[in-house]
């Protein structure tokens, strides 16, 4: 047996593992079967170009855990080291077997599939151990070797007499990791962490059922067998190449993605990319609806499929983390911070490129498919939306299969928008004006009339609207957004004859005091204006700025805006019969009734009248009829 210390570049490398070089204490099983997979990967390679003659034999990875004796084991069956390797590659810490092996066979390894990413992945296993054993023989001829590690920078190294290839880690566990000898917990990490490895993972066993024959007897009972308990999936979906997939495969990969979510998808990216950079994965386009919050963080991040994270902001664009699948590169930097990645020039690349492919697909899809793709807007809008407000390139490329839904469920892009809108639909400013809903319910009376009049009305009503509608306007020009009750159809859009007041001036004179002092307490502006007739004696609206700055600030925008209270306009049809009759009622408390029965109308238009106001409404109301 042979002694010595571990060569480092620090005085001692134990305490900056433990502290500072993984944040997270269960990362020690992703890096241990990251190098089991890279020996059985390297054992692989050899194989395939002639260096190693014969059967390889069953390659699986097994975990062990051996709770009475508070160890646990990782053995493979792979490339396996020597003596003199195990001095090179574990106690010369700053050496990469993994960069070493590439570089030697760089003409033939490159898609070798070797990981080789993870650094001193070896030495996390002191995160939760107080002693590590390496139980080792190589592929060659050379002697097997073990070496222990109490978690000082001393070692000893003797050769043993273990007859099989391959290398068994045995860590002893620490008395402070000891949740690491639960069963269930090393299956969590595995099916967090090591899901789709490319190499078996055994842990433990299971029993399975041996169909019966065809023609068994009723009465026969089926038998079982043990078999290995094989924890991962080693051949996933999106490492495979399309061709070589159906709808079912995509759908059935999903579902081992998110066991717990019951509600398919309603289509699929494939990403495939090879220069550049290399990138494979599968994105899915869930049915989102207008939340943008809880849906985030279901991406999955892996490299050369082991699992990193499922936080991919900086990777994939802010809008499209509201998908869900995975992304697997081996170009992407491990344990970085955001802003690194933001300022890195091959993620750049990988995220463009993300957003051309998911540009491309929902292009096709709006092209092959029409009528599928408007079945499916209200699910995905919010996505799209999203994208054009956030990546210019994005937007450009949107404007051929954007929607703007209109409230009669007519699907329209823009460019359909505005040849189906009347030329004379502008306003002072001689700008194409756009109305639209955001709740048919609550604003049916204005859509109504404005339908009356001939002009159409969109529904936009996803919680981001007002930030789009904005970037429209910057970009497009001569176009206004309305919202159909942001202010009157008669002061929206210009006219060539204005409506002649049935009030002479004195008449108006009298009306807006009385009116003022009975709406005080609302703090309405009160405005008195020549509408159509048909319309509402009292209508309120919300200037469209002020409203839209106070939604744009709930979603991050707007700036102080959202502190501001409610403003409304109290706009006074004067040419309405009630409006007359409030004029030349006599008592006062008559003309007071009228006019809080027709502000009360107003509210209720725009639901705004609840509680005690309500009641007091309903009340006055009976009290009218009778």
């Amino acid at each position: 047996m042979s002694k010595g210390k571990i060569n480092v570049s620090v005085e001692n490398i134990f305490p900056l593992i433990k502290k500072f070089l993984y944040s997270d204490q269960e990362i020690f099983l992703r890096e241990l079967i990251s190098n089991a997979t890279d020996a059985t990967t390297k054992l692989n390679h050899l194989s395939s170009i002639g260096k190693i003659k014969g059967d390889l034999g069953n390659l699986q990875i097994e975990v062990k855990i051996d709770k009475k004796g508070k160890k646990l084991h990782i053995i493979d069956r792979g490339i396996g080291m020597s003596k003199e390797e195990v001095q090179k590659y574990i106690n010369d810490v700053a050496f990469s077997g993994a960069e070493e092996f590439l570089e030697k066979y760089k003409d033939s390894a490159k898609d070798s599939g070797i990981i080789g990413h993870f650094g001193l992945g070896f030495y996390s296993a002191f995160m939760v151990a107080n002693k590590v054993e390496i139980i080792t023989k190589s592929y060659s001829k050379d002697a097997a070797a073990h070496w222990i590690c109490d978690g000082s920078p001393e070692y000893s190294i003797e050769t043993a007499d273990k007859k099989d290839r391959g290398t068994e880690i045995v860590l002893h566990i620490d008395k402070d990791s000891k949740e690491f000898l639960e069963e269930n917990r090393i299956k969590e990490l595995l099916l967090k962490y090591n899901k789709f490895m490319p190499i078996p993972i055994k842990f433990g066993t299971k029993e399975e059922t041996i169909p019966l024959p065809k023609d068994s007897p009723d009465d026969a009972k089926p038998e079982t067998k043990t078999v290995d308990n094989i924890i991962n999936n080693p051949e996933p979906a999106w490492t495979k190449k399309p061709s070589d997939l159906k709808d079912e495969d995509y759908q059935s990969f999903y579902r081992e993605l998110y066991p717990m979510q019951f509600e398919e998808p309603l289509f699929n990216i494939h990403l495939n990319v090879d220069y550049p950079f290399n990138l494979t994965g599968i994105l899915y386009f869930p049915r989102i609806k207008n939340d943008i919050n809880i849906q985030k963080d279901r991406i999955q991040l892996y490299q050369n499929q082991v699992f990193v994270t499922d936080n991919v902001e900086g990777i994939v664009p802010e809008f499209l983390t509201l998908l869900r699948g995975v992304i697997d590169s081996p170009d992407i930097p491990l344990n970085v911070s955001r802003s690194y990645l933001q300022a890195d020039g091959a993620v750049k690349k990988i995220s463009n490129y993300i957003t051309r492919k998911v540009g491309d697909k929902l292009s096709s899809l709006f092209k092959k498919d029409r009528k599928s793709f408007e079945e499916k807007w209200n699910d995905i809008k919010v996505v799209i939306e999203y994208g054009m407000l956030s990546e210019d390139k994005f937007f450009d490329k949107a404007e051929g299969f954007a929607l703007y839904p209109t409230t009669d469920k007519e699907y329209l892009t823009f460019d359909e928008l505005k040849d189906s809108i009347k030329d004379n639909q502008t306003d002072k400013d001689d700008k194409l004006v756009i109305l639209y809903a955001s709740d048919v319910d609550s604003q049916h009376s204005y859509i109504e009339q404005a339908k009356s009049k001939g002009y159409k009305v969109l529904l936009l009503d996803s919680p981001i609207i007002g930030h789009l509608i904005q970037k429209l306007e910057g970009k497009k020009e001569k176009i206004s957004f309305s919202r159909v009750d942001g202010d009157t159809l008669e002061n929206l859009i210009k006219k060539d004859e204005a409506t002649v007041s049935k009030l002479s001036d004195k008449e108006k004179e009298t009306l807006k005091p009385l009116i003022e002092s009975v709406v005080k307490e609302g703090g309405y502006t009160v405005q008195l204006e020549s509408l159509d007739s048909k319309s509402m004696p009292f209508v309120l609206t919300q200037p469209e700025f002020m409203r839209r700055m106070k939604e744009m600030q709930q979603t991050g925008g707007g700036g102080m805006m959202g502190n501001m209270p409610e403003m409304f306009n109290l706009v006074v049809n004067t040419n309405h019969e009630l409006v007359g009759q409030i004029l030349n009622t006599k008592t006062k408390k008559k003309k007071e009734h009228l006019i809080k029965q027709a502000l009360d109308l107003a509210k209720l238009s725009q639901n705004l009248l609840k509680g005690e106001a309500l009641t007091q409404f309903i009340q006055r109301s009976v009290d009218l009829i009778k």
